[in-house]
């Protein structure tokens, strides 16, 4: 069964975003970046809220910058074929490799186990990927925590009463100092 995965750079105080909404004290850095390139290999389809998919709408255009580099490059022949699903109440039409959610999150992710193929579905978002944690979608978190204490915004995990156990699957600390923490919910 293909696995359901939770991804985000993150704060060490757990936030995607500060309290501005900005992540510039995520830098672009190319070791972390490449992390990002070889996960991506792996998605089969990728699930986005509204907010997630508006931001990642630059790599549909990014590849007409000639002064990208080779792992940008890399990164859009990867991104842009893959098929994502945008779980939003007010966009009605998308671009891409893209298509609008025509039900719930747990049905669409029911509907994309039962069809053949490969790869994890992944989820980006935080706001959805709460819903998804609610609803005991998620077979593993990845973090890529960031060394930095933002004091608020949009937290990684949701907040809600519920207790999951995780095992630790992989650990990588980067020399930018970013660690990357990878776990399997336990059922």
């Amino acid at each position: 069964m293909r696995r359901v995965t939770y991804s985000m750079n993150i704060s060490l105080d757990g936030y995607i975003v500060g309290p501005d909404g900005g992540f510039d004290w995520a830098p672009p850095d190319e070791e972390v970046f490449r992390s990002w390139i070889d996960e991506i290999r792996g998605v089969g389809t990728h699930l986005l809220g509204r907010r997630l998919y508006e931001t990642m709408l630059y790599w549909e255009t990014a590849d007409e910058d000639p002064w990208l580099d080779e792992s940008k490059r890399e990164w859009i022949g990867l991104w842009n074929p893959l098929p994502k699903v945008v779980f939003s109440t007010t966009l009605s039409t998308v671009r891409g490799h893209a298509r609008v959610a025509s039900g719930g999150l747990a049905e669409e992710i029911e509907r994309l186990r039962a069809e053949p193929g490969t790869g994890d579905i992944a989820i980006g978002g935080a706001t959805l990927a709460a819903e998804a944690a609610e609803q005991g979608l998620i077979d593993e978190y990845r973090a890529r925590v960031y060394p930095v204490l933002v004091g608020g915004g949009i937290s990684f995990f949701p907040r809600h009463e519920r207790h999951v156990d995780l095992e630790l699957l992989d650990t990588r600390t980067f020399t930018s100092k970013v660690v990357y923490l990878r776990y399997r919910v336990v059922r």
